[in-house]
């Protein structure tokens, strides 16, 4: 119904003379009516248009509301009842979305998508360029997109539900320093959380706190898609103290996101290798995590297209092996692997019937050190590359049980060249120290 100018000035002065109470604005007062059998998103439009003028919450009671196409202004806080105020998307490329504002606040609302397809990259709720943002308490429910879309947003995301997105829970592009913590992620079809930049450079986000289960690949792919936590271009990312579980792919993927934090995530039943810090990347921490049933456990890899340097401590893996025995990898059952400029230190491995360790891919070793770990029943316990051109690697303190096929051995590609070094010795490889294990 169209809005005449006489109109739009009664509800501005009914907006300014309007009394706001300790939780803020009523929308009732502008006409939003919960329930209606009709589209509210004219009314709702001049409602959050008016309260954002004098910065006050608008408060939408208990009901739903059928929508589209909403534009947040700055400074909109709109604030309903959690789990009983519920926006159903109606029309339109986003349910809720702003571009340009400041200080914008979604908070206790239901908010539903209803399968219906958004554009590409689109999200139900989508934010660009919008700083200082507070995204809490919120629910999305059946995205035909992205469930939560964010560009060049900085702000927080906080104690959430997200579920049955169609592409990824959250897809965040171009942002900086994000807090996103303490959300509850289910059924994502493409990706959980997607921390991306658009060329190399500072993010600096937090990913905390979350657990994101049963993340799909709808779209396929090798592993663009199909991961719980993916973090691409992004430096300088957290990724922490997250609960993951029933992943197409990875639970957590680095992919060219140098000094990277992985730490003490706990992550199950991944149909890949479960963490990555991969392609050009400078700096990894991968520690004090729990791995349980993955295809491989944590790989730093691709130093043949600049990957390297990362410290790999601390960490808790079993059950490594195939995960899709419709089409079996080569090389599943790994449980840690690295390549250069790395130190693997202090983890348990156990039950990789692979390799418990694998030190080098080829001619692509140097400078690492594989000390004081527990591998407990493998295939090789801790196998390292000795191929022509294969750099410095110590081998030490570690303490191997079970390893079917030799407790240390060297290798060219997937070949064992070599007995057990843990046995003989490595002293025809000079650039291969192997000191003090203990294996039986």
């Amino acid at each position: 119904m169209p809005v005449d100018r006489r109109q739009m000035l009664l509800g501005t002065a009914a907006a300014l003379a309007a009394p706001v109470s300790a939780f803020g604005l009523d929308a009732a007062q502008f006409g939003v009516r919960p329930g209606a059998p009709d589209d509210q998103s004219l009314a709702l439009q001049r409602a959050i248009d008016q309260a954002a003028r004098t910065r006050a919450p608008l408060v939408l009671a208990p009901g739903i509301y059928r929508a589209g196409g909403i534009r947040l202004a700055a400074g909109t806080q709109l604030v309903g009842v959690r789990g009983a105020t519920r926006l159903t998307l109606t029309h339109g490329a986003s349910l809720l979305s702003c571009e340009g504002g400041d200080s914008v606040t979604l908070s206790g609302l239901t908010l539903e998508g209803g399968g219906q397809q958004l554009p590409q990259n689109r999200g139900l709720v989508h934010l660009t360029a919008t700083k200082g943002l507070r995204i809490s308490d919120c629910t999305v429910v059946d995205a035909g997109g992205n469930g939560i879309a964010l560009e060049r947003c900085d702000g927080a995301v906080t104690a959430n539900i997200v579920s049955g997105a169609g592409d990824n829970a959250l897809f965040c592009i171009d942002c900086n320093a994000l807090a996103i913590s303490g959300n509850v992620i289910r059924g994502s079809g493409n990706g959980g959380i997607r921390v991306w930049q658009s060329v190399k450079r500072h993010d600096g986000s937090i990913v905390a706190d979350n657990t994101i289960e049963d993340t799909f690949a709808r779209s396929g792919g090798t592993g663009e898609n199909g991961n719980a936590v993916n973090v691409f271009r992004a430096a300088d990312v957290i990724v922490r103290n997250n609960i993951i579980r029933r992943a197409a792919f990875s639970a957590i993927r680095g992919n060219a996101a140098s000094a990277i934090q992985i730490l003490g995530n706990n992550c199950a039943e991944l149909k890949e290798t479960a963490m990555y810090a991969e392609f050009d990347f400078e700096g990894a921490i991968v520690a004090d995590n729990v791995i349980d049933t993955a295809e491989n456990g944590i790989a730093i890899t691709n130093f043949n297209n600049g990957g390297r340097l990362a410290t790999v401590h601390g960490n808790l893996l079993r059950n490594v092996g195939i995960r899709r025995p419709d089409n079996p990898p080569e090389g599943a059952g790994v449980g840690i692997g690295v390549e250069a400029e790395t130190a693997v230190t202090g983890n348990v491995i156990e039950n990789a019937p692979n390799i418990g360790i694998r030190a080098g891919w080829g001619p692509y070793l140097r400078n690492v050190t594989v000390v004081g770990n527990v591998v407990r029943n493998a295939g090789y316990g801790i196998a390292v590359s000795v191929v022509s051109g294969a750099g410095d690697t110590t081998v030490a303190s570690n303490v191997i049980e079970g390893a079917k096929l030799g407790a240390i051995v060297g290798m060219e590609w997937t070949k064992a060249v070599t007995g057990d070094l843990a046995r003989e010795g490595a002293s025809r490889y000079p650039q291969l120290a192997v000191v003090n294990n203990q294996a039986r």
